[in-house]
């Protein structure tokens, strides 16, 4: 009986950061499928929320899920600045983290602001290139036939 008692609040879902989670996994590696949220980026939320990084993230209750989207949503303030993953940002000037669908808006506006100003990172974005200074000569060929040909008698 205690098993279908547990079953019934138990969420095999749960919705946090605009994200999915899987209700069977334990929270600290739960909330690590949230973009811009790693594992110990995970574990300061649980230990500022005071909750069991072994339980599963399906067991939470209501207040507990909004205790830990109250965190996530202020990641910024309880972080060291270290942490964080945009500092001194482009348009605030500030230190902030970013989660989920803000963290790939704001990438894609960074990448397209290269673009319009033609810096080198922005036209090696353009064209496809390697970005951050690899080799090119012998990796990152895609789309060639690689391999030496062997010439016909």
């Amino acid at each position: 009986m205690a098993q279908t008692e547990e079953a019934s609040d138990f969420k095999y879902i749960v919705r946090i950061a605009n994200t999915d989670l899987d209700g069977e996994r334990p929270l600290g590696l739960a909330l690590t499928s949230i973009k811009g949220i790693g594992r110990r980026t995970a574990l300061s939320i649980i230990r500022a929320t005071g909750l069991d990084p072994r339980m599963r993230i399906g067991d939470i209750s209501e207040e507990q899920e909004e205790l830990l989207k109250k965190e996530i949503g202020a990641l910024s303030g309880s972080l060291p600045v270290w942490f964080l993953n945009r500092r001194r940002d482009y348009d605030t000037g500030e230190d902030i983290h970013l989660v989920g669908t803000d963290l790939d808006t704001v990438r894609k506006d960074d990448i397209n602001r290269m673009k319009k100003i033609r810096c080198y990172r922005g036209i090696r974005h353009e064209t496809g290139q390697k970005v951050r200074g690899q080799r090119t000569r012998s990796n990152g060929r895609t789309g060639l036939t690689l391999g030496v040909s062997r010439k016909r008698k």
